[in-house]
């Protein structure tokens, strides 16, 4: 068997092609059905974000397992596969588990760091698991991937530092403010990037936006988004009189608050006052730095603390990058396990026979026996099979991630005399091991670390 990746990102495909191939919430779980009966893929899940569109598949043949997801990209969304097959990356394997471990983490993200993509990750994964497209092996990768990107997350610092201009003017006012709560922001000009700046601010608690623009219209348009209330340019000093914070980008060819407003406006007030300048040219006075008591950054500050701190997160993904390369060996380890699995059904179904014929027998011999009494018999019965089995099945997982591992295996089969049983395993028809691989969870003992026999 054989995972195998094929899809697109920010990196490979122009925001033309990204936008005609993504599915909706809706739209997913169809298309996961629909991909899990082309030809040779016995396992799906979908990653569909805006800026990536990822197919991972297990598949008993290579090619023809990537052949088949290139050939429903074609038929989901009706472009020739002549269009779109250069932007597309195809990895296998080792490759394919490396690479889904750098996306959970973050680091093949358009901003390094993010967390987003661990949030839809876990998501996909689970629609792709409820519609029962997955099996033991999706299961397993998507489950060791999430559980990673967490570790990642609160064991290193990639996504603590602000990489934005917006998110910067947040960092900064929290070293000013010990909290957002209950204070005012004053928006100065509907730019985009000061729009978000108080989209931040007002999520991180403040609770009151003042929007300031030359069209009124346009302010009560923004202010609508947070709840705020507009002002005409002409209430620009009373209006500062009222703010803790102030961002300001509007597109004016000089400065717009001049050091004597702020003067005025910071009068008799005990709190502190945080101006955001993110216009070019700038909007606020930078004589105001020599004011007390007031605090003013431009763009320029905001983005040297912004590339000071990519500086960071690009050392913290080298420590990522090491956590990603040792789980990896976990993950190779656990792959080994498998070839173990079907020596441990073996045993199990042989044990379930024998624990099956030896109670009908005490049913036979003791006929008088009731219900209850046979519950206890079979409880019982179970419990030492299973206690016995232990041992066994717990040495033969780890025999079988050493390089002796083939010889344990033969030895194994013959102790417990399994060949009967392993022959009948492989006379299975294929749609039966089809089925067996694609179950939604992960049942088999091998991987829930049971070893016994099931009531």
């Amino acid at each position: 068997m054989h995972i195998i990746v094929t899809g697109f990102n920010h990196k490979t495909a122009p925001v033309e092609l990204r936008e005609q191939m993504t599915f909706t919430g809706e739209e997913l779980a169809p298309a996961l059905h629909r991909l899990r009966h082309m030809k040779s893929i016995l396992e799906c899940v979908v990653i569909s974000t805006c800026n990536r569109l990822e197919l991972y598949v297990i598949s008993d043949q290579p090619h023809t397992g990537s052949y088949y997801s290139k050939s429903f990209l074609e038929k989901e969304f009706g472009i020739p596969m002549g269009d779109f097959v250069d932007h597309l990356y195809v990895k296998r394997d080792e490759q394919a588990v490396r690479h889904l471990f750098t996306v959970t983490c973050g680091l093949d993200s358009m901003v390094v760091g993010e967390t987003q993509i661990l949030g839809q990750v876990k998501n996909d994964a689970r629609v792709a698991q409820e519609a029962g497209v997955t099996g033991t092996l999706l299961n397993h990768l998507f489950k060791e991937a999430v559980t990673l990107g967490k570790k990642v997350q609160s064991e290193t610092e990639i996504g603590q530092n602000a990489v934005s201009v917006s998110y910067a003017a947040v960092q900064l006012g929290r070293k000013l403010f010990s909290t957002f709560t209950g204070k005012t922001v004053l928006l100065l000009g509907a730019g985009e990037t000061g729009e978000l700046t108080a989209k931040h601010l007002f999520e991180a608690g403040a609770n009151r936006v003042i929007v300031v623009n030359r069209t009124l219209e346009k302010a009560e348009e923004v202010a609508c988004r947070f709840r705020g209330e507009a002002r005409s340019f002409t209430e620009l000093i009373p209006s500062l009189r009222e703010a803790d914070i102030v961002v300001s980008s509007t597109g004016a060819p000089t400065a717009v608050i001049e050091k004597a407003a702020v003067q005025s406006a910071i009068a008799k007030r005990i709190h502190p006052l945080f101006l955001i300048d993110i216009a070019v040219p700038r909007d606020i006075d930078p004589a105001i730095h020599d004011l007390d008591n007031v605090y003013l950054f431009d763009i320029d500050d905001l983005q040297g603390i912004v590339e000071a701190n990519i500086d960071l997160r690009e050392q913290e993904a080298d420590k990522v990058g090491v956590m990603i390369e040792e789980q990896m060996i976990r993950f190779d380890e656990w792959l080994q396990t498998l070839g173990v699995v079907p020596v441990i059904t073996a045993l199990r179904e042989k044990a379930l026979d024998i624990h099956e014929e030896t109670m009908l027998r005490i049913e036979r011999k003791l006929p008088d026996l009731t219900e209850r009494e046979k519950r206890i018999l079979r409880k019982h019965t179970k419990s030492i099979v299973n206690q016995l089995l232990r041992d066994p099945l717990s040495r033969i997982k780890e025999l079988s991630v050493t390089p002796e591992k083939e010889q344990a295996l033969e030895l194994f089969v013959q102790i417990f005399a399994l060949e009967e049983e392993l022959a009948t395993e492989k006379e299975k028809p294929e749609e039966s091991v089809r089925s067996e691989s694609c179950r939604p969870s992960m049942l088999h003992p091998a991987f829930t670390g049971e070893t016994g026999i099931r009531s």
